[in-house]
């Protein structure tokens, strides 16, 4: 039996301990927020925190997410208001959207580990996740503004 919390909530599963947590997480939880993406963490659409690193759930096993706290798109931010969730928004970034949790997360998780992130901290952090719409300055504009009220 595989114990984790997820966004704050304590469960198990008693399956493949090899199966992804991207599929626990969509299939068995109903959180569709995570999206696959390419399947080999190429992408990061499939972006959540383990721990609260970022981590691709497309090939982290739930062997090893046993024990952990993993956090998705849907606990982030009460209502969407975590400061990342919101410049989002503000700035309206997303185009077609598919990749945007993943991008989010992965921003979230850049912000709480440097909070003033340089260009080259943000270019460095992000350069997994592609956005086919090509939104990457849009992106770099939000994480900016994020980190102004993370601040």
């Amino acid at each position: 039996m595989i114990k984790l919390k997820v966004n704050g909530v304590q469960r198990s599963f008693d399956g493949d301990p090899e199966m992804p947590l991207l599929w626990y997480l969509r299939d068995i939880l109903g959180l569709t927020g995570t999206k696959f993406g390419c399947g080999m963490a190429l992408c990061g659409c499939c972006t959540v925190h383990l721990n609260g690193a970022a981590v691709r759930s497309c090939i982290t096993t739930m062997q090893s997410a046993a024990g952990a706290s993993v956090l998705t798109i849907e606990g982030l931010g009460a209502a969407g208001l975590h400061p990342v969730q919101k410049a989002w928004m503000e700035i309206n970034v997303p185009q077609c959207g598919y990749c945007q949790p993943g991008q989010i997360m992965q921003a979230a998780a850049l912000l709480k580990s440097k909070p003033h992130p340089t260009d080259a901290d943000i270019d460095d952090a992000m350069a997994g996740n592609i956005c086919r719409c090509g939104t990457y300055q849009r992106i770099r504009a939000a994480i900016k503004a994020a980190a102004k009220e993370v601040a």
